[in-house]
């Protein structure tokens, strides 16, 4: 399991199943609605009526507990294209479902490239990884800006320039877009150094690559600053990712959280996106299920 993956999983409780009476519900409300009722129970063989404007992909941490073939051939079913966050060896299996992975994983959340200690052994980690992604056609490698630990915000970011300007040149010649993860230091990540968007609005400008990009994290800067969508259409240059998550607690994006998905996903269209918007919610309902109504809400 990757770095990121055991830093997410730590003290998180896998989800208990929970199905509602399909019946019942499109006798109430019709079939035309199903996609839009939190916690609906989309059965395996409902099909979906995919727009396909936005690319969707999974993040595997989400659902440890299911043996990664299985899901790479349920969410294949739904219509997402990607299960994402893996490492190099663990890709074969999505590869043989049909999918590819937007966003190969690795990365520690803590160790990152605010700190020029730690170069040496990112750049050697980041050339390998591009070189994986550049073979298989993977389009995107995360990396982090690793946690504060008392390190002025500013130096961190000068020592992230550093630290990026030893591969970004690499990962221009592979045709593989390195993307930094944004992620709250409120609730989950408490030191951790990029936390605003404008933040890593400022590494970009200072890299000016086309080959590195932001991870906008939605869940993540919804508790950090919120304005999601004017963030999204301001700073739309900037971002290469997206990662979804109800808030608060970051389980399904469905009318039990504050976000509207709908809403989001159409600002992310009319910015012209053409890269990939991952589902990376911990569910406390069927995860395939779950999944399912997060792909029909998205899929604007």
């Amino acid at each position: 399991m990757p770095l990121y993956a055991l830093e997410q999983l730590e003290g998180k409780t896998m989800p208990n199943s929970l199905h509602w009476n399909r019946r019942y519900v499109l006798q109430a409300i019709g079939a035309g609605a199903i996609g839009a009722i939190a916690g609906t129970d989309l059965r395996a063989d409902d099909k979906l009526e995919i727009n396909g404007r936005i690319k969707q992909s999974v993040c595997r941490w989400c659902y440890g507990k299911m043996p990664l073939e299985k899901l790479a051939a349920e969410v294949k079913k739904i219509g997402y294209q990607s299960v994402e966050l893996l490492v190099p060896q663990e890709f074969e299996t999505v590869k043989k479902a049909g999918l590819t992975c937007a966003l190969l994983g690795g990365a520690s959340i803590a160790d990152g490239l605010n700190r020029k200690e730690f170069h040496e052994k990112l750049e050697k980690h980041l050339r390998e990884f591009i070189d994986f992604a550049a073979k298989e056609g993977i389009p995107s490698v995360i990396c982090m800006s690793g946690n504060r630990n008392k390190m002025p915000d500013d130096v961190g970011l000068e020592n992230c320039v550093i630290g990026l300007k030893r591969i970004i040149g690499y990962a221009e010649e592979k045709k593989v877009t390195l993307i930094m993860e944004g992620l709250n230091s409120k609730v989950d990540h408490k030191d951790y150094m990029y936390d605003t968007t404008k933040w890593g609005v400022e590494l970009c400008k200072r890299i000016s690559s086309d080959r590195f990009k932001l991870l906008y994290d939605i869940y993540h800067m919804q508790i950090m600053e919120g304005d999601v969508i004017r963030t999204i259409k301001q700073y739309k240059d900037y971002i290469g990712h997206y990662h979804t998550g109800g808030n608060p607690g970051r389980h399904e994006i469905d009318d039990t959280q504050e976000l509207n998905y709908s809403a989001i996903s159409k600002a992310i269209v009319e910015t012209g996106f053409k890269g990939f918007m991952a589902q990376e919610f911990i569910p406390v309902k069927d995860p395939l299920a779950s999944l399912k109504q997060a792909f029909k809400i998205c899929d604007v």
